[in-house]
C-alpha cells in the first residue's frame, strides 16, 4: 500500500542532520580542542539505516516526487556502508593528511545527501538536484587538500567537464518535459510507451542527452576522461567514497529512468548502451594493465567495472536488474576496502601509490598486505569472494538476456584485468623491500572498518543467496 507522508525523506534527513550538526561543532570548536566529529557522523548513519530498514516494504512516498521502495532502499544501505567505511579509514588520516576534519565529513555527508536522493527520486528535476548536490559536494572532496596542485587541477578538471554533463542532462530533461509535459518518471513512461512505435525526434534526442549525463557520472567510454585523474589527484579515502558512492547513485538513476521511464525505447537507446559497455570493458581493462600508479590502475580497474554494471543494466530482465543492486554492494565493500588500504599506507608528503612502494608489505605488515590480497581477488573475480559472485551473476543476466558476445567480451577483459591485480599481489609477497620508510601502524577503528569491509565480501562470496533474494524483491518493487 502507497501511504503519502514525510516517512520516505526519514533517512535523507538523518543524514543532513548529522551534516549540520558536524558543521556546528566544527564551528564552536576551539583551537587544539578534539571533538567527536566522525562519531556524530556516524550517529546519522546509523539512523539513516535504521529507517531504511523501518521502511522496508512499506513503499512510502513523500511530496510526490520522493519514494522510499526497496528498490530505493537498499542502495541506501549500501551508501551508508559507503559512508560509515569512510568515517573510519578517515579517523586516523584526517590528521595525518592534515584535512580539515569538520569540514571533510560536512561535506561527506551532504555528498551521501544528494546520492540518497538521487536512488529515491520519481522526478526527473528532483533527480538533477539531487546530482548536483551530489557533484557539488564531491568536486570539494577531491580538491579538499588545498596545497596539493595536483588535487586542484583534478578538481578543477572534474567540475569543468562534470558542468558540461550536468548540461547534458539539464537539456535532456527539458526536451523531455517540452514533449511529454511532464518531469514524472511515471508520467513520462506512459507517454512514451504511447509513442514508442513512432517516437517525437525530440525524444530521441532527449534519451541521447540524458544517456551522455548519466555515462559521464558512471564514467563509461567515452565520458571517462576525468576519472583517472580525479582518481589520482584526491586523497586515497576520497577516492574510495567517490568510485562507489557516486557509480552507485548514478547506476541507481540510470536504471530508474531507462528501465522504468524509458523502457519501452529499449530498441533505440539499447545498440548504443551497447557499444558504450563494450568500449568500457576492454578500454579499462587494456589501459590499466600498463599503469604503475596504483590509484590510476584502480581508477581504469573502476571504469571496467562500471562497463560490467552496464551489462546487467542492458539484460533488462528481473535477473539483470537484481544482479545491477548486488554487483553495486559487492563493488563497493571491495573498492572501499582497498582504496582504504592504499590511504592508511600514504602519508602527508607522499601517497606511497606507486607500485613499487607495495614491495615486500607482508614483511612490514603482514595485515594489511592480506586485507589488500583478498580485496584484489574479489576486484578479479576469484572465488570464494563478493567480486566472483557478482560478476558471475552480471555474465549470467547478459547470457540470459542473448547478449552472447557482450558477456564474452566482459569475460575476456575480467581475465585480463587479473594480471594487474595479482602483479600488486606478487608484489606484496614475493618482493624484497627496500629502504623505503615503513608506513605507520593502523588504528584499532581503522581496522574494524577494514575488517567489516573484508567480512562482507567473504559474505557476499560464501552466502549469497539472502543478499540476491533482497536484491529480486528489491527491483520488484520498480518494474
Amino acid at each position: 500500500m502507497t501511504t503519502y507522508s514525510f516517512d520516505a525523506v526519514i533517512p535523507i534527513v538523518c543524514v543532513t542532520l548529522a551534516g549540520l550538526v558536524v558543521m556546528l561543532a566544527e564551528a564552536f570548536r576551539g583551537r587544539g580542542e578534539k571533538m567527536p566529529l566522525g562519531g556524530l557522523a556516524v550517529i546519522g548513519l546509523v539512523g539513516a539505516a535504521a529507517s531504511s530498514v523501518l521502511l522496508w516494504n512499506r513503499n512510502a512516498t513523500s511530496f510526490g516526487v520522493v519514494t522510499a521502495d526497496n528498490f530505493a532502499l537498499f542502495l541506501n544501505l549500501v551508501l551508508v556502508a559507503v559512508g560509515l567505511m569512510t568515517v573510519l579509514i578517515t579517523a586516523q588520516t584526517a590528521d595525518r593528511d592534515k584535512l580539515p576534519a569538520g569540514e571533510f565529513y560536512a561535506t561527506a555527508l551532504f555528498a551521501l545527501v544528494g546520492m540518497m536522493l538521487m536512488v529515491q527520486a520519481s522526478d526527473l528535476l528532483v533527480m538533477f538536484l539531487a546530482l548536483e548536490t551530489m557533484s557539488i559536494a564531491v568536486y570539494v572532496m577531491t580538491g579538499i587538500r588545498r596545497e596539493a596542485v595536483n588535487g586542484t587541477e583534478a578538481a578543477f578538471k572534474y567540475f569543468l567537464l562534470g558542468a558540461f554533463a550536468s548540461a547534458f542532462f539539464l537539456y535532456g530533461v527539458a526536451f523531455l518535459y517540452g514533449t511529454t509535459g511532464s518531469t514524472s518518471l511515471d508520467r513520462i513512461g506512459t507517454i512514451v510507451a504511447s509513442q514508442a512505435m513512432a517516437p517525437n525526434p525530440l525524444v530521441l534526442m532527449a534519451v541521447g542527452m540524458l544517456l551522455v549525463g548519466f555515462a559521464f557520472k558512471v564514467a563509461a567510454v567515452p565520458f571517462h576522461m576525468w576519472s583517472p585523474d580525479a582518481y589520482e589527484g584526491a586523497p586515497a579515502v576520497v577516492t574510495g567514497f567517490m568510485s562507489t558512492g557516486v557509480k552507485a547513485a548514478a547506476i541507481a538513476g540510470f536504471t530508474r529512468v531507462f528501465l522504468s521511464a524509458l523502457e519501452p525505447m529499449i530498441g533505440y537507446w539499447a545498440p548504443a548502451l551497447w557499444v558504450i559497455a563494450a568500449a568500457t570493458m576492454v578500454l579499462g581493462t587494456v589501459v590499466g594493465v600498463q599503469q604503475t600508479s596504483i590509484k590510476r590502475m584502480l581508477a581504469y580497474s573502476s571504469i571496467a567495472h562500471g562497463g560490467y554494471l552496464l551489462l546487467g543494466l542492458l539484460a533488462g530482465s528481473d535477473v539483470g536488474k537484481a544482479s545491477i543492486l548486488f554487483y553495486l554492494a559487492a563493488y563497493a565493500l571491495t573498492n572501499l576496502g582497498a582504496f582504504g588500504i592504499i590511504a592508511l599506507l600514504g602519508s602527508y608528503s607522499r601517497d606511497n601509490d606507486n607500485l613499487r612502494d607495495y614491495a615486500g608489505l607482508w614483511h612490514s605488515h603482514p595485515v594489511l598486505a592480506t586485507l589488500m590480497a583478498l580485496f584484489l581477488l574479489s576486484l578479479g573475480g576469484f572465488p570464494p569472494t563478493a567480486g566472483f559472485i557478482a560478476k558471475w551473476y552480471v555474465f549470467s543476466a547478459a547470457i540470459g538476456a542473448g547478449y552472447y558476445w557482450l558477456a564474452i567480451i566482459g569475460f575476456l577483459s575480467s581475465v585480463v584485468s587479473v594480471y594487474f591485480y595479482l602483479r600488486i599481489v606478487v608484489m606484496m609477497f614475493m618482493t624484497d623491500r627496500d629502504a623505503r620508510p615503513v608506513p605507520a601502524p593502523v588504528t584499532g577503528i581503522a581496522l574494524a572498518g577494514l575488517a567489516l569491509s573484508l567480512a562482507g565480501v567473504l559474505y557476499l562470496g560464501v552466502l549469497p543467496s539472502q543478499v540476491i533474494e533482497w536484491a529480486q524483491a528489491s527491483v520488484a518493487t520498480i518494474f
